[in-house]
């Protein structure tokens, strides 16, 4: 089997999307956000990088990423240790905007050539978060179908090893804000494991 450090090369490199990002309304090459390491015990499956991420080249290295941290109760050096804790997103590049200014949904071409192949080889990973529907869907199928809302409820089912999280951006406030029980329930028990695995 071909060992980590040689697909994290070739991933480094993959322009499978540059037809397609070209032709987004940011019109930006790729460039793979490649955050993930042998040893790791806690898995970050999120969606892709967005534009700060796409500069910095740093995952997420945004208000987001600082909600995130908060919510796992660690420190920017913990979170930023790949011994420690894998960023492995659905995509791995920026998708770019639409005509309107949003956010394009990542590619499945990425998930289709990169997922398995990555996931496969973090055989430490022992606490995985999934962030927002595109990586609940893909990790647990059937049960998160329902929607983001219905699967972070639902957290219970598969928690101690899986913990469903909807995006931590900004955007999200108001979903914090009418689903408390995310806070004061779901949290302390997250904060609690993170402890244990890293």
């Amino acid at each position: 089997m071909e060992d980590l450090r040689s697909v994290k090369e070739r991933l480094a490199a993959c322009r499978i999307c540059a037809d397609r990002f070209a032709a987004t309304a940011t019109s930006h090459s790729p460039r793979p956000v490649v955050w993930f390491d042998e040893g790791a015990s806690v898995l970050v499956a999120s969606q892709a990088p967005g534009m700060r991420v796409h500069e910095a080249m740093t995952p997420f290295w945004d208000r987001s990423g600082q909600r995130l941290r908060q919510w796992m109760g660690v420190t920017d050096e913990e979170f930023y240790d790949r011994s420690r804790v894998a960023i492995v997103p659905m995509g791995f590049c920026f998708p770019g905007y639409d005509a309107k200014g949003g956010d394009l949904p990542p590619p499945p071409v990425c998930w289709k050539t990169w997922r398995t192949v990555i996931l496969d080889r973090l055989s430490t990973v022992r606490l995985t978060l999934l962030i927002g529907g595109y990586a609940q869907r893909w990790h647990l199928g059937a049960p998160a179908k329902a929607g983001v809302t219905a699967t972070v409820a639902a957290w219970r089912d598969h928690a101690p090893a899986v913990f469903p999280l909807p995006h931590p951006s900004w955007r999200n406030t108001a979903w914090l804000k009418r689903n408390p029980w995310f806070e004061t329930d779901l949290l302390p028990v997250l904060r609690r494991r993170v402890r244990e695995v890293i």
